[in-house]
This record gives structure tokens, sequence and C-alpha cells, in this order.
């Protein structure tokens, strides 16, 4: 242990040992060995760190800044981030074992979020209402709610960070981080970035440990105003419940089991490749993965053949490695998890055409691979097409029409995102509009931006992250009034 990173937690500006004493042990996914060891939190981390938090946001130099002033700060992170993104990607790797290749473009797009919700701090304006009150002046105003407990998940950790990290702070909030136990580095790393920014002390706050230890403590805390949290469904409805003891303003990013839709006048090789970007690309650990493939009958052995001839070709390996296509999984857990679904896919009757089993190539070495798993003869009421595997596993469902496609996208408890492929432009209009999910790609699939809102129907979540509406999610409306009478009236009677 003497030879692994250890850290600390952050709050209040200061780096601190955890109350407990204790650290844990992080593991990379592509050795299997110790790496990193991060501090156990608990309930006495998460007062300190609500407390600095809290401090923060009600007096000092935060809350005397502008607007303007605020974003200028906001910009300034995401400039030293710029300097620092390749480094973060490393850390990412080393932390939950995604390929260098998707850390790196990830890390040196995570910028612009703080640069795009820098320049929209000073943009949000309120409104003078023309009231139906006579001698009367109304006008709204929108401000920070407070304390933001922000809880984020180990498959993109700086990433989703940002998407809660850049628009609390540009609407004048300050925050509680938690990331994952799983992958806790590249947070510790983010400190580094936004003390040489120049935030004020208790303005961003770290700290790591197990979620019923310090991120209950901290979501139930009283000076707590919101939670953001991106994570499984199952514990964000956790999350929900324990926020709702204190009324608190939640938003929730949660799972996924999209469809992703091949018309038989799709450009099927190009289709092919969405396909492999939606459940292959990140080894199936993204919440917006397309693991159902719904493919009309018509094209179906011809789409079949081509793909698994392509998904054959993927390279598994090192993640640190520019040529690797297929990661390891990220943590002990998850991985048990998905070679446990792929007994359950075989006992449901899903036929196997590729993969099913744990991976032991030579270039896998001790980590925790899957191989790329497909299946065919799966009707949307199994198991492995309703339940989130999170994992390198493709169900196809086959299709006759519209009706049909339609009626199985929808037919599941998520509603997070789809894909649908068509050279049909009435289709590529008309299909997405009755798909209930809160992202929907044609002729492309995994594409985000933080210019647009991206979030879940169903219980896929609640809120939205990126573009206009994520910074109002982080704010709330005043309404202020202005008597101009030179008489009060009946003091009786209301107005």
């Amino acid at each position: 242990m003497a030879d692994l990173k250890k850290y600390q937690q952050y709050i209040g500006g200061e780096w601190v040992d955890p109350v407990s004493g204790e650290w844990f042990e992080s593991h990379n996914p592509y050795t299997g060995k110790p790496w990193a060891l991060f501090p156990r939190g608990n309930a006495a981390d998460a007062d300190r760190a609500v407390a600095a938090a809290h401090k923060a946001f009600t007096s000092g130099d935060w809350p005397a800044m502008t607007a303007t002033q605020r974003g200028a700060l906001v910009r300034k992170l995401g400039d030293v981030y710029a300097k620092y993104a390749d480094h973060m990607a490393e850390i990412e790797v080393a932390d939950n074992g995604k390929l260098i290749a998707e850390m790196a473009a990830q890390n040196a797009y995570v910028p612009q979020w703080y640069q795009y919700f820098g320049g929209l701090a000073d943009k949000i304006e309120g409104a003078v209402i023309p009231i139906d009150k006579p001698a009367t002046f109304n006008y709204t105003r929108h401000e920070p709610l407070g304390v933001i407990a922000a809880i984020t998940p180990w498959n993109s950790p700086m990433l989703l960070t940002a998407w809660k990290l850049a628009p609390a702070l540009a609407a004048g909030n300050t925050v509680v981080l938690k990331p994952s136990e799983f992958t806790s580095a590249s947070a510790f790393e983010l400190v580094r970035i936004i003390e040489e920014a120049g935030f004020p002390p208790g303005v961003v706050n770290v700290i790591s440990g197990y979620g019923v230890e310090v991120g209950e403590p901290m979501v139930t805390d009283d000076r707590v105003a919101k939670v953001a949290f991106t994570g499984g469904s199952m514990s964000g409805q956790r999350v929900y419940e324990k926020a709702a003891s204190g009324l608190k303003k939640v938003s929730l990013e949660l799972g996924g089991k999209s469809p992703n839709i091949v018309f038989e006048d799709a450009v099927i090789d190009n289709a092919v490749k969405g396909a492999i970007s939606g459940i292959f690309a990140a080894s199936g650990q993204t919440c917006i993965a397309g693991s159902r493939l719904l493919v009309q009958e018509s094209i179906h052995n011809e789409f079949v053949d081509k793909l698994v001839t392509f998904a054959k070709t993927a390279q598994m390996g090192d993640p640190m490695s520019y040529d690797t296509q297929v990661g390891p999984v990220t943590t002990p857990p998850q991985f048990e998890k998905i070679l446990s679904y792929l007994d359950v896919a075989k006992e449901d009757g899903a036929e196997c055409v590729l993969g099913g089993s744990k991976a032991t190539r030579p270039e896998c070495g001790d980590g925790w691979f899957v191989e790329p798993t497909i299946y065919t003869g799966v009707n949307n009421q199994m198991r492995i097409a309703q339940e989130e595997v999170f994992g390198p596993v493709l169900s196809i469902i086959p299709f006759r029409d519209e009706e049909e496609a339609v009626e199985i996208a929808n037919d599941v408890v998520y509603g997070l995102a789809a894909g649908v492929w068509t050279q049909d432009i009435r289709k590529a209009i008309e299909i997405p509009n009755r798909i209930q999910a809160g992202t929907v790609w044609v002729n492309t699939y995994r594409a985000v931006s933080f210019l647009s809102p991206f979030g879940g129907y169903k219980r896929s979540g609640l809120g939205r992250e990126s573009g206009q509406q994520a910074i109002q999610e982080y704010m709330q409306t005043k309404s202020i009034w202005i008597s101009t009478a030179t008489e009060v009236p009946n003091p009786f009677v209301m107005r």
C-alpha cells in the first residue's frame, strides 16, 4: 500500500484526512491490481463538507461576485482544464478502464461545458410583468439554490461532473461533489484545476466513500438545497426518497434500455456501425447504450451477418493503447453482473451468435473483460431485453413494420435514448416523435453536446443536463412587488 497514490478529502479549500482515518483501494480494471487509495468518508466528512459549502454560499467572496465575474471564473476553469485534459484522460483510464481514445476525446471536450455555462451566467434575465394591479411594479429574478450535492458515476466521471458542476457554479451555487467510490481519482485531480482557476475556498468540495456512509448523510443534510445524481435506477430511487424527506430539488439521470431501430431502407453499412457504436463502444458501460437492436424482418438475416462479421474484428486489450476498441469492465461487481446475464439469456432461450462468455484472450491479461456478445431470437419480454445489463451485450429483436417497431421501442420502463436508421424523411421525422425517450438520434448514435439538453423519460430520470434548460435546474425564481400607491388600501382585503 505504500506505493499507491493516496488521496485526501478536499473541504473548505484544504486537503484533510477522513474523519474515520481509513482509506480503501481502487483497482485498475485492466490489471486487476490496486493503484490508488481513496478516503473512506462518513457522516462527519459529509457534515464538514456541507458546512464549508454553506459558508461559502452565504458569506465571503463568492456571493459578492456579480454574475459576470462568476461567469468569467467558470470560463477560466475551462481554460485551465484544457491544459490538463491529457493528464485527466490518463487518470480516468487507470481508474475506470475505458479506452484512452474515448477518454482523451471526452476530456478535450469537457472545457466546452465550462465555457458555455460561464458565458451563460450573466444572460439569465428576469422579467418585468405587466401586472393587472394598479400602482404596482412587479418583476422577477432568478437566484441560486444554495448548496448542491453532486453525485457522479464511474463510467464517464469528468464529463458527467462537468454536466453538473458547470451550470451549478454559473448559477451561483456551491457544490459538494461525491464521485463513485470506484473512480474518485479524477475528481480529486480536478481540485487542483479548480484551485488554479482561483475559486474561493468552499465553493467546490470533494469527498469520497461509500454511498450509505457518506452519500446519504450528504443527501439528507438540511443545508443541501438540491441533489444532482447520475447512476443506476435503484440507487437513483433511493436518492429520490431520501431527498424527498427534506423537500429538496432533485435531478436524476438514470438507466436506459435504449432501442436502436434499423428500417429496411437504411444504409446498412452505416447502421451496422451505428449498432456497434451503440453497444460495444465503452464496453456497453453507458446509460445510452443501444442494447436493444430492432431490425426490420426483411433485412434481419443480412444485417445480422454483417454485424457479427464486423464485431468479430473488435480488438480487445490494454485501454491505454489507441489500437484497442473494447476495454475491460470497470468494477468486479459489474463484471459478475454481466456474466450472470449471459446465463439468464441462455435460460430464456436467446441464441448467442457471438461471444457469450468472459474474455480469455492473452491480450486481456488479468483484467475484467467480457467478450462482445450478440443474441438473436430475442423477444421484448425476455429479461435480457427488459433489464439494463450495462455491458457489451446486444439483443436483436425483429419487427414487421413501423407500428410494431414503435410498440417494441416503448415497451420498457426506461426512456433515456433511442436511435433510428432510415433514408425516408417521413420516418426520420415521425418515428422520433412517437418514441418515449429524452434523446433520439437519426442516422447517428451516441452524440452529445453542451448545447443540447439531455435527460430521460419514465424511469430514466428527472430534469435535464446541458443546454440552456440545465442552468434553470440550479436556480429558483423570485417575484418582487413594489407598490407606488400614495395610500395603503384596505388592509383586511387581499389586493
